[in-house]
């Protein structure tokens, strides 16, 4: 049955615009529903083991997960919350890529270093390839040419072609890379490198870095900041990048690749939603069990929602 829980928020702006978010709760076994014009959460849905990946189907009606114990892929209906399917993911999925035409998830298998696709119409595997060790980070480029995947074991980006279903090349960075993010025109990949401290900038028609982007936050130790999820704004100009436990998100220009403001949020930031219309930003804080409502334009922190245990994964909904 669903469970209903609210939450407090704190200096939340009545302009921000309707639409729902989705939190994977790692610790707590669930998914967290906000109505982010309120700033409320709405239920609290229970899930499988482990919850992080999370992505909305392209029609809008289902919600994917990576239920990461349970060795699956768990579909579940927006309008009830009810898991109603699970899909064949192999072993500890952590994140996928919903594929552009919407009917392919390309999913991250850790225990397996493996690629899977899923086909969403039959619900079975299509395909699966080998790739490096502790696969995590998934992105399909925007040609729907090349699925890309980080093995933070062996320090690399690994290619692989659509057409021909195998990997043919892997494009060394800096230590643990955990998510990758296309640019919108698709000549650029970037790629946080946790441990590295990074974020590097791989230039697609060559699969080579081309520029690595450091970090310095008055106050806060080098060793803190790890890069983890990165997202653009819808119009490509700012990469939101969260700094895990640096407790803060960069926002940066991508045009410059310069730093424009640093935003302390909660603790141990994870991944980043971002609104449609692209004024606000949505921080999964895995150490504080709270989600942070930036406003982009002033670089400033307007919202506090508190959530389940350890949120990880986060996705912004109509």
């Amino acid at each position: 049955m669903k469970r209903i829980l609210m939450a407090g928020l704190m200096l939340l702006p009545a302009a921000a615009h309707a639409e729902a978010l989705y939190v994977s709760n790692e610790r707590g076994n669930s998914v967290s529903v906000i109505d982010a014009a309120s700033g409320s959460v709405t239920a609290t849905w229970p899930v499988g083991g482990r919850p992080r990946g999370i992505t909305l189907s392209k029609d809008g009606q289902y919600l994917y997960l990576c239920a990461s114990l349970d060795h699956a892929v768990q579909v579940i209906e927006r309008a009830t919350g009810k898991v109603v399917a699970e899909l064949p993911s192999g072993q500890d999925p952590e994140q996928f890529f919903l594929s552009r035409d919407g009917k392919t998830l390309f999913v991250a298998n850790e225990d397996d270093a493996a690629l899977t696709a899923i086909d969403l119409a039959t619900r079975t595997v299509a395909f699966q390839v080998d790739v490096g060790g502790e696969p995590e980070g998934v992105a399909q480029s925007p040609d729907s040419q090349w699925v890309v995947v980080t093995s933070e074991e062996d320090d690399v980006v690994n290619w692989i072609d659509l057409k021909t279903k195998t990997m043919v090349a892997e494009t060394p960075v800096d230590l643990r890379p955990r998510h990758v993010e296309f640019t919108g025109d698709g000549k650029q990949l970037w790629v946080a490198a946790e441990v590295g401290g990074t974020v590097q900038i791989i230039d697609t028609a060559t699969r080579q870095v081309s520029e690595t982007l450091h970090f310095a936050i008055p106050g806060i130790p080098e060793h803190r900041i790890l890069p983890c999820g990165i997202r653009f704004t819808p119009d490509g100009k700012t990469a939101v990048i969260a700094l895990g436990r640096a407790d803060h998100v960069a926002l940066v220009d991508v045009a410059t690749r310069k730093v424009r403001s640093y935003v302390p949020v909660g603790k141990r930031v994870w991944h980043i939603a971002i609104g449609a219309d692209g004024a606000h930003a949505y921080a999964a804080n895995g150490l504080s069990d709270n989600v942070s409502v930036i406003d982009l334009a002033k670089a400033a922190v307007t919202g506090t929602i508190a959530v389940g245990a350890a949120p990880w994964g986060i996705v912004a909904a109509p």
